[in-house]
């Protein structure tokens, strides 16, 4: 099984990722994406990756960090996106629940990632909480770059809007919760060449896993799980389809 999208550079990880690492091992999960969410833990996601051939990254700037974007930060992205262990740019996009950064703060580094991202042929992750409509009008001028919406948590309707600008959606341990009800209506809707499997960890771990605070990617198990019910399927089919999407979405070989 591969997780998609995790954060091993965060304390909560990094302090313990020789076991977090066994412990996915034991899980069946041998290949993880994590990511890198400013220019520094970019470094130290790519470091990371460097010492373990089964874990690639992604770089970008989380538009949390996008007041914090320096003069030059393009430039110093574009540096760590030669080496090859770097798949995709991001994650970027647009936050209005929290505002961490001014909203036209984080439209101008949304949109510089996707200009970088349009230049060295990647694909993109994007974050998105409470601006589905921004963030889609924004990805309008950059019709040919292939995007996932992680830790997808929108309706239905958002859901049909991502999937007919044929993006892919990655579903996190918030499809296993009591209340998310119509997003295992999405998970049931995704088609299955659009649909990704991921934990977010440290964050939103699982039920049944929910009172361990510290997600980690050997709990991707449970969300796969969970797919596997509303799309009455196997988990082994849930497996092979969602680790083929992700292989041939980041372009991993």
């Amino acid at each position: 099984m591969l997780d998609s999208h995790c954060h091993l550079t965060y304390p909560q990880l990094a302090s313990q990722i020789d076991a977090v690492l066994a412990r996915a091992a034991e899980a069946g999960v041998v290949r993880m994406v994590t990511i890198g969410t400013s220019l520094d833990d970019a470094q130290r996601a790519l470091a990371l990756c460097q010492r373990h051939p089964h874990i690639r990254c992604a770089a970008g700037i989380h538009p949390h960090h996008a007041a914090e974007a320096s003069e030059g930060w393009v430039q110093a992205l574009r540096r760590i996106h030669e080496d090859p262990c770097v798949l995709a740019v991001g994650e970027m996009g647009l936050d209005y629940h929290y505002d961490f950064a001014p909203r036209d703060r984080q439209r101008q580094v949304f949109m510089q990632q996707l200009e970088l991202a349009r230049e060295l042929g990647k694909p993109v992750i994007i974050h998105c909480r409470e601006a589905t409509d921004e963030c889609l009008a924004v990805l309008a001028d950059f019709p040919d770059i292939p995007a996932v919406f992680h830790c997808f948590t929108g309706s239905l309707d958002e859901a049909r809007r991502v999937l007919d600008r044929g993006y892919l959606i990655g579903l996190t341990g918030v499809v296993t919760f009591k209340r998310s009800e119509e997003l295992r209506e999405v998970a049931a809707f995704v088609p299955a060449e659009r649909l990704l499997v991921e934990t977010d960890a440290p964050y939103l771990s699982p039920e049944p896993m929910r009172r361990q605070k510290v997600n980690e990617p050997a709990l991707v198990v449970h969300t796969a799980r969970a797919l596997a019910v509303v799309r009455k399927q196997a988990l082994e089919d849930i497996d092979r389809l969602t680790t083929d999407n992700a292989l041939r979405f980041f372009r991993w070989r």
